[in-house]
């Protein structure tokens, strides 16, 4: 979850994590159990089922009513350490590409539901980031190498 400015207004992140998909859910007015539940429900509905075995939560008070999401999607609920991030990695990393289109202290309710519908699709089609690999002659891996070149 990404939290707008004084609090006021917050959108909820769903990440999967094989496929790397992310769902964006704006709650411009609160973000209460309630609140959080329903976004999460009414998201859950347009996603197949094999994607939605599990949800990792952290551990805000706006998951308190994690037993009515349970009963009402199916999907089991387990919670993060507390100060825990690279627990729930892919949406923490998430969650920062988000701040690119929406920044922190600013006023999240202030985006339509189609803007967020454009970001979460920009994201999503995004390619994936490749590790950058270094050429076999490269002096960082003839110095770092277990193997060198005797000729070298």
């Amino acid at each position: 979850m990404i939290i707008g400015v004084s609090s006021a207004s917050a959108m909820v992140t769903l990440r999967e994590r094989t496929t790397q998909y992310g769902v964006i859910v704006n709650l411009p007015h609160d973000h209460t159990a309630a609140s959080v539940n329903a976004a999460v429900t009414g998201a859950f509905t347009a996603i197949p089922a094999h994607m939605k075995r599990t949800l990792t939560w952290d551990q805000g008070v706006e998951m308190a009513r994690h037993q009515d999401l349970t009963a009402a999607t199916g999907v089991r609920i387990f919670f993060a350490e507390r100060s825990s991030p690279w627990q729930r990695g892919a949406n923490e990393n998430y969650n920062g590409l988000l701040r690119q289109y929406f920044p922190k202290g600013s006023n999240l309710a202030s985006h339509s539901q189609a803007h967020v519908i454009h970001v979460m699709r920009e994201l999503n089609e995004r390619p994936p980031e490749r590790p950058r690999l270094r050429h076999p002659g490269s002096p960082f891996r003839q110095r770092n190498s277990l193997h060198t070149n005797p000729l070298t």
